[in-house]
């Protein structure tokens, strides 16, 4: 696959470009397997709705064409489970999980990554989606198969993390 570079220019970033090595969806690493692409995720509803809302152009259209989105504010009445399951991007900066290419977090990584982007925290980020695996545990642990009124947060969660929380 010939490589294609990719210019940022949002609100976060200027000038920032990053080049796709891998075709769109395809060769992961071998242990990282979301269960949902960034446009089920984003159709689903996550974030509150203000994720992604200024960078728009750098992914697909299609993407966004059945968002849940709200640009004005954060709403979790546009998450899936309908809570709020976000911690603030401050939060995450000042705990250091922001890598200095992905200033949205995790989740914009993961956009990325789905398009073919490889770099240097490829492996930080596996580890943390991987670490999520442990709010699957809880979800089976205490609640009925398929009783999506249990532990919303927590499903509310793992869909941030491309876990389809709605088949524990």
């Amino acid at each position: 696959m010939p490589s294609v570079i990719v210019q940022v220019n949002d609100l976060m970033q200027t000038d920032y470009s990053y080049e796709l090595i891998e075709p769109v969806g395809r060769n992961y690493h071998p242990e990282f397997r979301p269960e949902l692409t960034p446009k089920e995720i984003l159709e689903l509803g996550v974030f509150g709705g203000k994720y992604m809302t200024d960078c728009k152009n750098e992914f697909p259209a299609e993407w966004f064409k059945n968002a849940k989105l709200c640009s004005e504010r954060h709403d979790p009445v546009l998450n899936c489970f309908g809570v709020d399951a976000s911690q603030p991007l401050s939060v995450w900066q000042e705990k250091g999980w922001i890598y200095e290419e992905d200033p949205r977090g995790w989740f914009q990584w993961y956009c990325r990554y789905y398009m073919g982007r490889r770099c240097r925290d490829d492996e930080r980020q596996i580890k943390r989606w991987k670490a999520m695996r442990r709010h699957i545990a809880q979800i089976k642990l205490n609640c009925i198969e398929a009783d999506l009124n249990c532990r919303r947060k927590q499903r509310q969660a793992l869909l941030h993390w491309a876990y389809d929380s709605r088949k524990y």
